[in-house]
């Protein structure tokens, strides 16, 4: 089958390693991810390559002026290529019978290699040398239709990851799952999954999806939503139906998770920025489970959910090893996100504004960050004003933080160590007590006089 006009990256390696492998009487082949992306018309960055046809001491050999690892792995080795993000496996069918003999032998081994794949649409490969797919088990066809299957239902839970692969492919892609394949993902136990496995596929759910919360509905569906049991905790937990018409929180998280993938999309945010919010808006209500309770009238209050479900996160982020800087910022924005309607509701002065900016700024998040957060909140209900695409607070809150030059965080201190030293205060105590009292009178007034500053804080020290 001739292939679509494929492109590899610049400066690609692959077309000098085929025809290496080819002069040595193998068969390179690109398969997986980057093939199915080609085909849709994506792009993707990592290869993942089989080479048929050699041996493993061969295929060592060929690949070490290339810059590639020794073999990891025994059973089934790979050999790994960090500046081009290039993977090299060796074929689970095992060496022969290689391309050598003939293309019906190669496709034969590959077919056998593939069957251990996954997913139809992750079974297709790529020749480079002759321009053509291999697709034995009609994967193409089944990107087409956007339509999930299983290779082989003998090898599929060989892997027990790939039930949340299928969730995340099913919301990137807005594909169908047939029913064979969702019964095997109904019936794998997902208890040993190792957490950083669990939490990549959490974070490629999140920022590779337009609208991820497919991905959650599909996990529920199959009874395997536990896997993130945070999140399963927020079904069937109410919610006042004024201000949430649109269900429980469940219901309620997965609209804020699309509104988030949106506003990462129409802002064109970089990566670290996008996983923040999604993050955020995923855990924003994690406190409700604890914290909701139905009053006298009937009205459904959860006072405090803020605070404790930052402290949720933080437990359930770290369990799964996230880095403990996209812990504390996401920690950071579950804590105050509602602030900016708050904010504008009291008519907060620009003191509170720099007071939030400086809670914030340690963590590496600002103001725009937060109203990012609270937004895809507020449009994440059924609400009329909601569905209007409305978050009027979310424009004041963010004037008021440009108004007091915190909205991007904090400002540099107008009064420094020196400028006390002086004034004579010696390091110590006292100048970091002094230093701090400067930044709050800063905050305060608004003050950019270093002098005024600090005739304030002095004159404080001394009536103390």
């Amino acid at each position: 089958m001739k292939a679509a006009s494929f492109r590899l990256p610049e400066q690609s390696i692959v077309p000098t390693l085929a025809q290496k492998v080819e002069a040595v009487g193998g068969r390179l082949i690109v398969v997986g991810g980057w093939v199915r992306d080609c085909l849709n018309e994506d792009s993707s960055n990592d290869l993942d390559l089989e080479i048929f046809g050699l041996s493993r001491d061969q295929i060592s050999e060929l690949l070490a002026p290339f810059h590639f690892s020794k073999p990891v792995g025994r059973q089934f080795p790979v050999w790994r290529e960090t500046r081009q993000g290039i993977d090299v496996a060796f074929p689970r069918a095992g060496a022969r019978p290689g391309p050598s003999n003939s293309r019906e032998s190669l496709e034969s081994a590959f077919r056998e290699a593939s069957r251990h794949r996954d997913l139809t649409i992750n079974a297709i490969g790529w020749d480079p040398i002759a321009n053509e797919l291999i697709d034995p088990w009609k994967g193409r066809r089944d990107l087409e239709a956007r339509r999930l299957r299983a290779v082989s239902e003998e090898t599929f839970a060989d892997d027990p990851l790939r039930v949340i692969r299928v969730a995340r492919l099913c919301a990137r892609f807005d594909a169908s799952v047939d029913d064979g394949l969702e019964g095997l993902c109904r019936g794998i136990d997902l208890d040993g999954l190792a957490p950083e496995r669990i939490a990549r596929e959490l974070c490629r759910i999140l920022c590779e999806s337009p609208m991820p919360s497919i991905a959650f509905g599909f996990l529920k569906a199959v009874d395997q939503l536990r896997v993130f049991a945070p999140i399963e905790a927020l079904c069937g937990v109410g919610q006042d139906p004024h201000w949430h018409p649109e269900g429980d929180v469940f219901v309620h998280t997965c609209l804020v998770v699309d509104r988030a993938a949106a506003i990462a999309r129409e802002e064109k945010l970089a990566f670290a920025s996008r996983e923040l919010l999604l993050l955020a808006a995923l855990c924003h209500d994690l406190g409700k489970p604890e914290t909701t309770t139905i009053e006298k009238d009937g009205r459904v209050r959860s006072i405090g959910h803020e605070s404790l479900g930052a402290q949720r996160t933080g437990q359930w982020l770290r369990e799964l090893r996230l880095a403990d800087r996209t812990v504390s910022a996401v920690e950071a924005l579950v804590a105050h996100h509602l602030a900016p309607a708050q904010f504008v509701g009291q008519g907060a002065g620009a003191r509170a504004y720099r007071r939030l900016a400086r809670k914030l700024a340690p963590t590496g998040v600002d103001l725009i960050d937060l109203e990012r957060v609270a937004r895809a909140d507020h449009l994440g209900r059924t609400t009329e004003e909601a569905r209007a695409g409305r978050f009027d607070q979310g424009a004041v809150f963010l004037a008021a933080a440009t108004a007091a030059e915190v909205a991007e965080g904090v400002r540099e201190d107008v009064v420094t160590a020196a400028l006390l030293m002086d004034r004579g205060i010696a390091a110590g105590p006292s100048l970091g007590r002094l230093l701090a009292r400067c930044r709050e009178i800063e905050d305060e007034s608004g003050s950019r006089e270093a002098t005024w500053i600090m005739d304030r804080a002095l004159a404080d020290r001394d009536s103390d």
